[in-house]
Order: structure tokens, then sequence, then C-alpha cells
């Protein structure tokens, strides 16, 4: 006689996750596979994700790779190895996208508001400060800034309001007038005649007026032309509506000579 294999014929009738043991002649003992649980005739695969979390962070999203197997990984604004995982500021790098003079604040999850800082106006993604900063942080309006620093002239560095009115630097650079208007002492008189004092007015309230005064004290005649406004007959307003905290900027093309 020999003993009966009872694992010989289909597993011994345990699952086939599972191991067949022979224990005594006729007898078997169903154990299930690593990674799965069961009795051993039936045998399931292990979720660690069903408890605790399988281990991950609570900011961490856990995934079933196999029986009993996951990864861990960090939900969308944390950041880590998905066993520890920390929340990502988005205003500590390059200030959340705010302008340099603006305060990001985290709100929440993927989220910052900007604000421009006092003295500052704008949406808090571009925030301009006074008319007379203004002028240097642009290109096109940097020449006038450093003539006026150089003569001093404070004026629209003031409450205001102001519309000033910038002949392109360029156009300042290359017109040979201007080294003869310093060297005759009279370039604060013609700067001043590019500034109006006690009005804000944007390109459309522009188009509604004819002579504005300017702190020089001479008019300066405003006509319409081919779509375009234009500055005693002869300088065109290029670019507008640069809104500053005490003012307006208009770009013109031609310096104006009182």
């Amino acid at each position: 006689c020999s003993a009966i294999d009872a694992c010989e014929s289909s597993n011994g009738g345990c699952s086939a996750k599972a191991e067949c043991r022979r224990t005594t002649p006729g007898s078997r003992a169903c154990v299930c596979s690593a990674g799965h649980t069961g009795d051993g005739i039936v045998c399931i695969e292990i979720n660690p994700c069903l408890v605790n979390n399988g281990g991950c962070d609570r900011n961490a999203e856990c995934t079933q790779t196999g029986p009993n197997q996951a990864v861990c990984n960090c939900l969308k604004g944390y950041s880590g190895d998905g066993k520890t995982c920390t929340y990502i500021s988005l205003c500590s790098q390059n200030n959340g996208g705010c302008s340099e003079f603006a305060i990001c604040n985290d709100t929440e999850l993927t989220e910052r508001t900007c604000t421009c800082k006092p003295n500052y106006i704008g949406d808090g993604f571009k925030c301009r400060g006074n008319i007379f900063q203004e002028l240097l942080r642009n290109s096109n309006t940097s020449r006038f800034y450093y003539h006026l620093e150089a003569l001093s002239l404070r004026d629209i560095a003031g409450p205001g309001p102001f519309t000033l009115f910038v002949p392109r630097t360029d156009v300042l650079k290359g017109d040979p007038r201007v080294k003869d208007w310093i060297a005759k002492g009279v370039l604060a008189q013609v700067l001043r005649y590019h500034m109006v004092g006690c009005a804000n007015l944007l390109y459309k309230d522009l188009a509604a007026v004819t002579n504005l005064t300017s702190l020089h004290g001479d008019l300066i005649h405003i006509s319409y032309s081919q779509n375009s406004l234009v500055l005693n007959n002869n300088a065109e307003i290029i670019l507008s509506d640069a809104v500053g905290t005490n003012g307006v900027i208009h770009v013109i093309n031609q310096i104006l000579v009182p």
C-alpha cells in the first residue's frame, strides 16, 4: 500500500493562489501564498492601501501594484516620497508669479492671491508706483527720467494727479537740440512743458479736449488726425495709459517745444 498524496490532483482542491501541503496520508493543508489572505480554499490579494493608507502620508495617494504591494504618490500641491509629503507654497518660488511689488498669499491648494503693496496700484501681477518711478522701469521712458534726475526735477513725484507726455528714449537721444538746451540751461523748461498738473487724463479723455496747460505755463494743443491724437500738430501719442498712483504716462514720438 502507498500513501495517498492529497495534493497530487488539482492542487488538492486548494486555491490557485495557495500552496497545498501534505500533512498525513490522504490529508493536506492549504496555505495562501505570500501577499494573499484566506482559508487556502479561497485566497484573495491583500490590498495594503485599505489599512492606514498603506503607510503613505495622509496627503498622498496609495496605489496597489500587486499582492500586498503598493506605491505612494504625493497629492497635487505636495512634494516628497509619498511616505512623507510636504505642502508646496506657491508663493515660495518667484513670489508666486506675482509682481515684485505685490504680496503673495497662499489661499488653498494650487491657489494664491496677488495684492499690490501699499503705494502701488494694479492687479497684483502688474503693480505700478508713482509715474516718476515708472519712468525708470520702461525703456521707452527711462531717458526722460535720467534728464529729470540730472536736473533734480521732482514735480511728478508729488501726490498729483499728473498727465505726462514723454518723448520716447530714442527720440531724446537722437535730437541734437537736447545738448543745446542743456548748455543754455533751458532743458528744465522743455521737460516741464511735457507735464500737466491736476489732471489724470487717459487717452479717451484727451480725445475730448483741445488744449491743456503745462507745468511750464504754455498751452499744449491737442488734435485728432488719421486715427491718432497729435500734440501741437507734430507729436503723435504712440503708447498710452500707463497708469501710476499719481497720474498717467503717454509716450510720444517727438519732443514738445514751448
